[in-house]
């Protein structure tokens, strides 16, 4: 009994200080998993409390039970939208650009640790792919927005690449230990792990979702049965032979675009799940490290680490992604460096302890290693790289806080709060705010006081709206409360001018003495700058023409909607 109330006096406090010690990463840019991982090593049989924990199998379910969670709440936020904007890229890294990296990390590590060739390219497989957990986390964490090209290519790259990664590792176990089959067999491996993991993957997805938006349960209810369900199509998968992490994650992404009600209720608790999925990963991942004999591999493994970040994962990127894809190679080289290590290595170092490989605690160290220099050195200039290869782009205002007023199943109508701070409405009678049609002010504070807004009442700085409209109202809303300093950040990087997507280009042209072909005086300027940008086109997109910097402001869905522009 005692036993048991010391593992929840532990565990409790083990998790209240990584939630505290999470102000650490936005005080000092500190990476959050880094601190979890810290203090699972603390805490373990070589640290302060001298925990000894060795349970590789339970460690395993715990990663898989976590890395589930994670990728099931990765697939609810990302939107189809951006899945098309990214996929075609994001699948060539997560297949071919595993299979590159692996490869040259395989031979760099056979020569560092002398190994055989199949042994170097074990270590290889097993740090191959990124980590879902890790590029979601620095992500969203780091406060960095990102282009949508390059955060949905890098979102599903790490929720689609652990199929491969997984193909590689168990195939070279296997020959290691001599039970490897025919060519015939692990060329259906293969195929089961993307092929079950697709179909089960969308269709479970599908029905889910079409499940949860039929049934009316009690809100508390929701996120508990998309979870059931995420686990069920996960379990089934990897029953059938397929990948279960590919599964989840996809069907994760078909119930977060099913639009209803039970998604107010979902959204919020996976939140929750998805960071105690993630520090409790990291702290029993720290807990299973044996630091003095992570110190023994210490220099060789960062030999390894170093050649996979500077080496490996760009040179992997530049062959799979850049003669295929309009990528710029401000973006591609981002992306090479984005490369994220985290939980999934771990998790694949601890198959060959259990396939009773020889010599198995040298993989498991050596990922752990490299996953510490991937986070240390990767996700602590995140930031950094993001600004100085200028695929960050400005994030505008957004309301405070917003939220459905469940009046309809479709298309529903929301609550926006915004705050007055733009220095432009101080003083300024409602009536003379050019609100979107459909949308109107429901309540205004002010000093902590409600007031009944009127036409003539006028503005003050401080000012809480809250506004009723929908989601399509949100460009305009969010256009007409920015505030000075967020409108100066977008002015900096968009341009003082901005013009209407829908102008024709003959017009602009004879405005700013541009020379057009034939073809292109038809057009207009959002479909010229499409053209010229090639592909998808996102907010931050731009093209130097005739002396003005044209840089893409504002989309709805895949059409532009504002062009900024910069004169020379």
């Amino acid at each position: 009994m005692d036993t048991l109330y010391t593992f929840f006096l532990v565990g409790g406090a083990l998790m209240a200080l990584s939630i505290l010690a999470s102000r650490l990463s936005s005080m000092f840019g500190v990476p959050l998993l880094l601190i979890f991982l810290g203090l699972g090593m603390l805490a373990g049989e070589e640290g302060l409390l001298g925990l000894a924990f060795d349970d590789y199998s339970m460690a395993f379910t715990i990663g898989h039970l976590a890395l589930a969670m994670i990728l099931l709440d990765g697939g609810l936020r990302t939107r189809l939208k951006t899945f098309r904007v990214g996929f075609k890229p994001a699948l060539s890294l997560a297949t071919a650009g595993v299979f590159v990296t692996s490869a040259l990390v395989g031979l760099i590590a056979m020569w560092v640790f002398d190994l055989s060739l199949v042994q170097g390219l074990l270590v290889g497989a097993i740090v191959g792919s990124t980590d879902a957990a890790a590029v979601f986390s620095m992500l969203s964490g780091r406060g960095v927005n990102l282009n949508e090209r390059v955060s949905a290519t890098l979102e599903i790259e790490s929720g689609t690449n652990d199929p491969m990664a997984i193909f590689l590792t168990l195939m070279l176990i296997e020959l290691l230990t001599g039970d490897i089959g025919g060519f015939g067999d692990t060329a259906i491996f293969f195929i089961a792990q993307f092929g079950i993991g697709l179909i089960v993957g969308i269709g479970g997805g599908w029905l889910s979702a079409k499940l949860l938006r039929w049934l009316d349960l009690a809100p508390g209810l929701y996120a508990m049965l998309a979870l059931a369900l995420g686990f069920s199509v996960f379990g089934l998968t990897s029953v059938l032979g397929g990948s279960g992490f590919l599964a989840i994650y996809l069907a994760g992404l078909m119930i977060g675009n099913q639009p209803g009600r039970h998604l107010n209720f979902i959204l919020p608790v996976h939140d929750g799940l998805a960071w105690l999925s993630q520090i409790g990963l990291f702290l029993v991942l720290g807990l299973l490290v044996t630091p003095s004999q992570l110190w023994e591999v210490i220099l060789p493994a960062g030999l390894v680490a170093l050649a996979l970040i500077f080496v490996a994962r760009p040179l992997a990127v530049l062959i799979t992604i850049k003669p295929f894809f309009k990528f710029r190679w401000r973006e591609t080289f981002f992306i090479a460096w984005v490369g994220l290590r985290g939980a999934v290595p771990i998790v694949l170092a601890i198959f060959p302890v259990i396939g009773g490989v020889e010599n198995a605690s040298l993989y498991f160290n050596v990922a752990f290693a490299v996953v510490l220099m991937s986070l240390l050195i990767q996700g602590g200039s995140l930031g950094l790289m993001a600004r100085w290869l200028k695929v960050q782009v400005p994030k505008g205002i957004t309301p405070d806080r917003r939220g459905p007023l469940g009046i309809l199943p479709d298309n529903d109508f929301e609550m926006f709060v915004y705050v007055v701070e733009n220095e432009d409405l101080d003083d300024v009678p409602i009536r003379l705010l050019r609100f979107p049609s459909g949308a109107l002010i429901s309540a205004l504070f002010r000093n902590r006081v409600m007031l009944h807004p009127k036409g003539n009442t006028r503005l003050k700085i401080g000012d809480v709206i809250c506004v009723i409209g929908r989601t399509e109202d949100l460009a305009a809303l969010n256009r007409l409360f920015n505030g000075d300093a967020k409108l100066k950040q977008e002015r900096a990087f968009f341009g003082t001018f901005t013009l209407d997507g829908s102008a024709q280009m003959l017009d602009v042209a004879q405005a700013y003495g541009l020379t057009l072909s034939p073809g292109e005086r038809e057009m207009s300027l959002a479909d010229f700058i499409a053209l010229r940008v090639g592909g998808h086109p996102v907010v931050g997109d731009d093209i130097d023409w005739h002396g003005i910097h044209w840089v893409v402001s504002e989309m709805e869905g895949s059409t532009i909607t504002r062009i900024g522009l910069r004169l020379y």
